[in-house]
């Protein structure tokens, strides 16, 4: 048994001892560039956190102004309206989490999120009663993969609320509808986040 103990050790594991479960949720604003214009995206993020430094989850966010199409689009867009249009884009995915020094009063994460999302154009405004009327008129619409990590300052509120602010990247790939590319969708955020949970 001795030989054996020598021999072979102790395994090694990321995370040893005893765990701690924690897990935390919330809504994030987010001012970025679509198509060279602003842009807000508006969603959420959240997940399991362990040990208060590692979290895994997962987020969502889409465009909540109204950007429109080139003309390329809006000639495109005819025969399903006479209405000018107006990009409409969302995305989600798994998010990764570290969090540095989480008991600190002011303290960094790093997160990262890979995942898919979809465009299309829709001439509806918001205020519109009759938004999202003959959304499945067979429009064009796609899918593109995204991956955007980011890098934030957080502060402790209170012991269930934290805030933090950050940037981050959004990349993103495999847009193939008229009037947009990949460089389109993609660029900086600056994001402001408000986190509920157990940390």
């Amino acid at each position: 048994m001795i030989l054996s103990a020598s021999l072979f050790g102790q395994e090694e594991t990321l995370i040893s001892g005893q765990v701690e479960h924690g897990g935390f949720g919330g809504p994030v604003l987010k001012m970025t560039s679509v198509k060279n214009e602003f842009g807000v995206l508006v969603g959420g993020y959240g997940g399991w956190l362990i040990n208060h430094t590692f979290m895994i989850g997962g987020g969502g966010y889409g465009l909540v102004n109204k950007i429109k199409g080139n003309d390329a689009a809006q000639l495109a867009y005819q025969v399903y309206t006479d209405r000018p249009v107006n990009i409409e884009f969302g995305y989600g995915g798994v998010v990764f989490e570290y969090i540095h020094n989480s008991n600190s009063l002011i303290h960094f994460a790093f997160s990262a999120l890979i995942g898919a999302g979809g465009v299309t154009y829709n001439e509806r405004d918001y205020d519109d009663w009759n938004w999202g009327e003959h959304r499945d008129d067979g429009r064009p619409n796609d899918a593109f993969f995204v991956a955007e990590p980011e890098i934030k300052a957080e502060l402790n509120v209170a012991s269930f609320f934290r805030v933090n602010v950050g940037g981050s990247y959004r990349f993103v790939s495999g847009v193939n509808i008229i009037g947009l590319k990949n460089s389109d969708l993609s660029g900086p955020s600056a994001n402001i986040t408000f986190k509920f949970g157990k940390f």
